[in-house]
């Protein structure tokens, strides 16, 4: 019986340390070919570091304020008895707004012009006699005062009735309306708003130390949501003499057209100072880049042999990069690169280092300083 067991066992043993044995020359028949594989080229598409020259400019988050803007409010107490202006609508200067009840005062101003023409007449009656010395000089100083006193009052109730006709302080565009027929308005009560849209201010902010690059007279890039994807240019108007002692920002007026009324008051803009220089930079497309938290790369394309067939052969080599800033489709790289060398442009996120390649550039995307991608 024990004999049994220990042939079992052995055969066991036998058997076991066989199937091992095939075992290990299989993986090892599989390394060896696969050692020998080699994988088949990537096809990619390539383009050529640029020199190109890129405004040098000065970005800022800017504000629009209206050149003369305000809300006209009454003056004086009062009923409203006639509004003459519709809502959203352009007046000049002078044009009448709105009216409100001067039945009073020109009750009033009859009596004072009635006063003030007696003391006229009485005046030069006192003047004749004062010349024929039938009066004193006291008597005629008295009668001038009175006649000056009459007519001070009749200048004050038009003063008056000048106030309660509501005209517009400058030419512009009028806003919504905010009183009603009948209303009896209190001293100070909105009315309505008036914008001068055309021109516009754009103020925006800068650090201290672009001080020394900016003048008036620089052009400067306005655009934004409300400009419906036209740039337009501004000029730089005013530099504050005075810098925020906060943020250590100055502050800065632009002054742009606005004919088709684009730009209101209130709105924000983007807002970039056009510098007279222009810096040269080395560009790719900004598809060319591998990111990554340590370094950002790219893969440059060098021809070199193949150790096994000794034929030329396109291969990859990783190139860590410094970049710069970014405009449109391009971005600017500061060093790593060299001109005229060639990068893999798009797909660089499956590519690795020493990785042979074909080059394919039939289906190479269009790179654009201004892209205007299609609303899809």
């Amino acid at each position: 019986m024990t004999k049994r067991i220990l042939l079992t066992i052995l055969a066991l043993i036998i058997l076991g340390g066989s199937l091992a044995g095939i075992k290990v020359l299989q993986i090892r028949h599989m390394m060896a070919v696969g050692s020998k594989m080699v994988p088949p080229p990537e096809t990619i598409s390539t383009t050529p570091v640029q020199l190109q020259s890129w405004e040098s400019t000065l970005s800022a988050v800017a504000s629009l304020e209206a050149v003369q803007g305000v809300t006209v409010a009454a003056e004086q107490l009062g009923k409203v008895v006639k509004i003459s202006f519709t809502p959203g609508d352009m007046v000049q200067k002078g044009a009448l707004l709105a009216q409100l009840d001067t039945s009073a005062e020109e009750a009033q101003l009859r009596a004072l012009e009635s006063s003030r023409n007696l003391a006229r007449t009485n005046l030069r009656r006192l003047a004749e006699l004062a010349d024929k010395g039938l009066i004193s000089r006291a008597e005629y100083d008295n009668a001038d005062a009175g006649f000056k006193q009459a007519e001070a009052q009749t200048e004050n109730i038009k003063a008056v009735i000048d106030k309660k006709n509501i005209r517009a302080p400058f030419s512009g565009r009028l806003g919504v309306r905010q009183i009603n027929l009948g209303q009896i308005l209190k001293e100070g009560q909105e009315i309505v708003s008036l914008q001068t849209l055309d021109p516009v201010f754009v103020n925006f902010m800068l650090p201290q130390q672009e001080l020394s690059k900016i003048a008036t007279g620089m052009t400067v890039r306005v655009n934004g949501d409300g400009t419906h994807e036209k740039e337009l240019s501004a000029t730089i108007t005013t530099i504050d003499p005075k810098v925020d002692a906060r943020t250590r920002n100055i502050r800065v007026q632009a002054t742009v057209a606005n004919k088709e009324e684009l730009l209101r008051p209130g709105m924000f803009v983007n807002a970039a100072v056009v510098l007279p220089e222009q810096a040269k930079v080395f560009t790719i497309p900004g598809t060319a880049v591998l990111y990554a938290p340590y370094s950002d790369s790219v893969f440059v394309v060098e021809e070199k042999k193949d150790e096994k067939s000794g034929k030329d052969i396109q291969k990859l080599r990783q190139q860590f990069v410094r970049l710069g800033e970014k405009r449109g489709d391009f971005v600017a790289v500061l060093s790593g690169l060299k001109e005229g060398e060639t990068v893999a442009s798009t797909g660089v996120f499956k590519l690795r280092n020493g990785q042979a390649v074909v080059i394919d550039n039939s289906q190479t995307p269009a790179f654009e300083i201004k892209p205007k991608p299609e609303n899809n």
